[in-house]
């Protein structure tokens, strides 16, 4: 699999995936409050990440960027079932590279637990809706929704945003 062809691909997904309907038919015009704003002289980085840096943090999944207060990047890998989980100020939103995942959300997370601030883990999802998940779907779960990987294929490969 090309996973930096996918890459692009859910990065610019991504991207347009987050603007508003009004931003969306113009995509040209500044987003930023100002043109003050936009035309500062110490504007944050841009982050690269090559496609040996990516392709490695798929190998073991892990974090790609969390140098913002507003959003993460992860290069998620799950070979099996994970928790429920709960995040109290995150949005996942979630682009599938590689793999198949069943993916509950909404209902009940069974014996929840605090595990970090704002993040909880819970045994299972009692309820909820159930979703397959497979190469090239998007979902976007709102913070303070729990969601939990019943199953999934090994591996399954997708990258998360985590929208705050």
């Amino acid at each position: 699999m090309n996973i930096l062809k996918s890459s692009i691909t859910a990065a610019a997904f991504l991207g347009l995936a987050s603007l508003s309907p009004a931003q969306k038919t113009e995509v040209n015009s500044p987003t930023l409050n100002s043109v003050e704003q936009a035309t500062e002289p110490d504007p944050p980085a841009v982050s690269y990440f090559p496609k040996d840096a990516v392709n490695a943090a798929f190998a073991k999944g892990s974090v790609l960027f969390d140098h913002s207060d507003k959003y993460m990047v992860h290069a998620s890998r799950r070979e099996q079932p994970g928790m429920a989980e709960i995040h109290t100020k995150d949005a996942d939103i979630v682009y599938v590279l590689e793999g198949t995942a069943t993916l509950v959300t909404g209902g009940t997370a069974a014996n929840l637990k605090e595990t970090a601030a704002g993040e909880l883990r819970g045994e299972r999802i009692d309820g909820g809706e159930t979703r397959h998940l497979e190469k090239g779907d998007v979902i976007i779960v709102p913070a303070g929704v729990p969601h939990w990987f019943k199953k999934v294929s090994n591996p399954f490969l997708y990258y998360v945003v985590k929208a705050r």
